[in-house]
């Protein structure tokens, strides 16, 4: 702003006037300076906050791995890190490991038998009967696709000498004139609900494999009866869950007729439960004993349970601090995690728990590295507030590191939790493993079109999850008894 000053009258009565003037135009001056100020304040705030979100990816914060994109190649080293440290071995299976080796079996199915036509020496010829020895070797392949067994059940009627006609029962199962058998249903329920292929696809499937002709109408009631079937089963296991000891709880976004639902899975070492819930704030009742999570606010108002906090999320947390923000604590913290997590595993493996004294070590330098980063952010300048809402209410904005530390502070109890009960892991892997076919069945797929296509996923999955936890042969599992399978879960 140019000021110029009045040059009509430059008397000596004119100059209080001309003070006036002058101090209006610094007092504007510095008001304008102010505003300036405040906006480029906040404009460089913005600016480090978008670089911030630039700068995340799935390595160093809770972002899935499938918005990294394709061309991980070209990103740059330390946005690509792993968590994970080296361990100086070499790669590939190390020195005690059960092998998946193929090896020769003595009960071969077939034999054939390779004699040369005639001798390598002279040219005479060679046949069978001139053998004295022989090299073996045996290859391992699938039998021709063969055309389908149908068995015809014929249920007979007797005529008795008293004159009453008595008809034979059909088996369990067989209740329709032309139907599909028990085993066929279940190679179709475990592609649908295991391998996750969409049911257009399973049913080309099923016609190249097996020459079967399904179409996706058959496939849906097969899934339907499987899910009937186990529902008493499913609900027995999310009991189980509920009362163990420690079990891991999570959720995912669930796309149901159109609308966003929410999948909530709730697992142990041996057990998993699937549930489908309108609101992701659905939380399961009657839980007891420890629950392992990723510190959202909602597993809070769970009554009757101790907490424990994931610590992958955090450690991921601290790489973005320490790449991003520069933030030296945080790499000190991040290192003491990593050592607090080596001790427990290697206590855990010995089947002893950590030595008191080690236990003290690392809390007090948890501690330390605490006030260190909260002295460092209580020395920066405050954060401005939303310049669109300058009247609004509420706390002061904090910037990320400073949240996580107070996180860390106030929730101590159960970020450590895992150094005082060998029982809780380090971090909520189990529970994400468990979630995260199903966010691939989604990719795949796409949603469900119904709420009871989806509670029958829900239902089937559990099922199979327990299974393969449990070491059972997933087909046939699919055909056994639910209460069967109920008591030696409870056996175990």
């Amino acid at each position: 702003m140019s000021v110029t000053p009045p040059v009509d009258n430059l008397r000596e009565p004119a100059e209080p006037a001309i003070a006036a003037q002058y101090e209006a135009i610094i007092a504007e001056l510095r008001a304008q300076n102010a505003r300036l100020l405040a906006q480029n304040t906040a404009l460089v705030a913005r600016i480090a906050e978008l670089e911030r979100q630039l700068g995340l990816d799935s390595s160093n914060s809770g972002k899935p791995p499938s918005s990294d994109g394709l061309k991980k190649k070209n990103k740059e080293p330390s946005r690509i890190g792993s968590l994970r440290e080296r361990s100086g071995k070499k790669t590939g299976g190390q020195k005690g490991h059960p092998g998946k080796t193929l090896e020769r079996t003595e009960t071969p199915d077939a034999i054939i038998d390779h004699y040369p036509s005639v001798c390598a020496g002279c040219g005479a010829p060679l046949d069978g009967s001139t053998a004295t020895g022989h090299t073996a070797r045996q290859v391992f392949d699938l039998p021709e696709p063969q055309p389908l067994v149908v068995s015809e059940h014929r249920a007979h009627q007797c005529h008795c000498a008293c004159g009453t006609q008595t008809r034979a029962a059909f088996p369990e199962g067989v209740t329709a004139p032309v139907q599909y058998g028990a085993r066929l249903a279940a190679i179709v329920v475990y592609l649908l609900h295991y391998q996750l292929l969409p049911e257009k696809r399973l049913a080309e499937a099923m016609a190249d494999l097996f020459g079967v002709n399904l179409v996706t109408a058959t496939i849906a009631a097969m899934s339907r009866s499987c899910a009937d079937r186990f529902a008493g089963f499913a609900d027995a296991l999310r009991a189980l869950v509920a009362v163990a000891a420690v079990k891991h709880l999570d959720e995912t976004g669930f796309r149901i007729g159109g609308k966003t639902q929410w999948l909530h899975i709730a697992s142990t070492l041996w057990l998993t439960v699937y549930r489908i819930a309108a609101k992701r704030g659905s939380m399961p009742e009657n839980l007891t004993g420890i629950v392992v999570h990723d510190h959202w606010k909602p597993y809070y108002k769970l009554k009757g349970v101790l907490h424990a906090l994931c610590n992958a999320h955090h450690l991921r947390e601290l790489k973005a601090l320490i790449e991003i923000e520069k933030e030296d604590w945080a790499r000190k913290m991040q290192r003491l995690l990593q050592r607090a997590c080596h001790a427990a595993n290697l206590a855990r493996a010995q089947g002893k728990p950590l030595p008191p004294a080690l236990i003290a070590l690392i809390e007090r330098g948890y501690d330390r590295i605490i006030r260190e980063g909260l002295a460092f952010h209580q020395a920066l300048p405050e954060l401005p507030r939303n310049a669109k809402k300058p009247g609004r209410r509420g706390r002061q904005p904090r910037r990320v590191g400073h949240n996580l530390l107070l996180r860390l502070d106030t929730r101590r109890i159960d970020v450590l939790r895992f150094l005082h009960d060998q029982a809780v892991p380090f971090t909520n892997n189990l529970a994400e493993r468990d979630g995260r076919m199903m966010k691939l069945r989604q990719k795949i797929s796409g949603g469900f079109r119904s709420e009871q296509g989806a509670a029958d996923f829900g239902v089937i999955r559990s099922l199979l999850s327990t299974a393969k936890k449990q070491g059972w042969d997933l087909l046939s599992t699919i055909n056994q008894c639910p209460d069967a399978l109920l008591a030696e879960i409870q056996q175990a």
